[in-house]
């Protein structure tokens, strides 16, 4: 990975590699922002750049042995610990090394991940992944041996909020005094949710937010997709480059009728029809589930800055500003946070598991009490 393949973060690049230049590379990093945000390829390209062995002013070459091999993912020196579950393949005690092929197949599409990708990408999507202490003690000793090729070994921890208690405490010493030109990339999307003994002991790196601008460049130049397109996507996507390109993969306008049409039969209270639409969401993937949601999540928001009035600040056209508008006549600011927190509850239950069916029939009555007093 190059830095500069990766979208924004100017300000952070610049700061990674003066420290490289400058020899002020700290032993432990923790790089951290939203899920399919720009913190997983920042450590891979910060990772290559350490490696290079020819480094360029503003990024690494990209020609040598070393960047060839950290491109493919192969560097003898670059080790990496994710969150993993059981499967068909690996049925007891699972660990990174079981899975570095998939690993890098799943990274070659591109960085901007989430683990309901990686889950699902290795047949474990209904699985609850994590980082176990057996993975802690093959961190140990894999890094008590010397680097091989390069200056510094590296190991790239993905999701470190996946450790289990265990695992976190066995990695605390080695984190705190690691072998000579030993270091740690750990990247997060919830830091809060790490041991604070483990924070205390990081340098933290946190990345910018990605403008609808710079989603839709990407799009265009990436996916091919044509600039107006684009737009439309990057301002759903709001600010996630793996929410856009899951939303080329769910077709756009499929997910807004369906949402229209369920607001609907919540605000009929048509109980029948709702058993139906119930059955209809359990057929999609989990994606396309978690998915719906986050659109209903867009859509309060829309729906709430055109009640207030200022029109220039909603991010959509066509049958969706007109829904926009017709839907803002049910919502007020308390009855819009009511909403909010359903949809988020929804996708935290998706993401552990729990059943569509039940999910989405739960998250139904809700809505119907919390839209319809607004009819009176």
């Amino acid at each position: 990975m190059l830095f500069k393949d990766i979208i924004g973060q100017t300000e952070i690049k610049q700061q990674l590699i003066h420290a490289i230049q400058t020899n002020h590379v700290a032993h432990a990093q923790m790089f951290w922002g939203a899920e399919g945000g720009a913190a997983l390829p920042l450590a891979l390209a910060y990772a290559q750049y350490i490696h290079c062995e020819n480094k360029q002013a503003t990024d690494a070459c990209g020609t040598c042995a070393a960047c060839i091999k950290s491109q493919k993912l192969i560097h003898p020196d670059l080790s990496f610990v994710f969150p993993v579950a059981t499967t068909k393949k690996i049925s007891s005690k699972p660990v990174s090394k079981d899975f570095m092929e998939e690993w890098r197949q799943f990274l070659t599409k591109h960085p901007y991940v989430s683990l309901s990708d990686w889950l699902s990408f290795i047949d474990a999507e209904s699985k609850q992944a994590n980082i176990s202490v057996d993975e802690s003690r093959h961190i140990i000793q894999q890094l008590s041996l010397k680097p091989f090729e390069s200056e510094y070994k590296i190991l790239l921890l993905w999701l470190p909020e996946f450790m289990n208690i265990s695992a976190a405490n066995a990695i605390l010493k080695i984190l705190e005094e690691p072998s000579p030109k030993t270091l740690f990339l750990l990247v997060s999307q919830n830091p809060n949710q790490l041991l604070a003994t483990i924070i205390s002991r990081v340098q933290a790196v946190q990345t910018a937010p990605v403008t609808d601008e710079e989603v839709a460049n990407y799009l265009v130049a990436h996916q091919q997709l044509p600039p107006d397109k684009a737009q439309q996507v990057a301002y759903m996507a709001d600010g996630s480059i793996n929410a856009a390109i899951h939303l080329l993969d769910n077709t756009h306008h499929t997910q807004h009728e369906l949402f229209v049409e369920w607001m609907r039969t919540c605000f009929k209270k048509d109980m029948e029809a709702l058993v139906s639409l119930t059955d209809t969401f359990a057929k999609l993937s989990k994606d396309q589930q978690k998915s719906l949601f986050q659109y209903g999540l867009h859509i309060c928001r829309e729906a709430l800055v055109w009640k207030q009035g200022d029109e220039r600040l909603v991010r959509l056209g066509g049958k969706e500003y007109q829904f926009v508008q017709n839907f803002s006549k049910v919502l007020q600011i308390h009855n819009s946070s009511l909403l909010y927190e359903q949809f988020n509850d929804a996708i935290f239950h998706l993401e552990r598991n729990a059943s569509p069916k039940i999910v989405f029939m739960d998250t139904s009555l809700h809505i119907i009490q919390i839209i319809n007093p607004a009819r009176k």
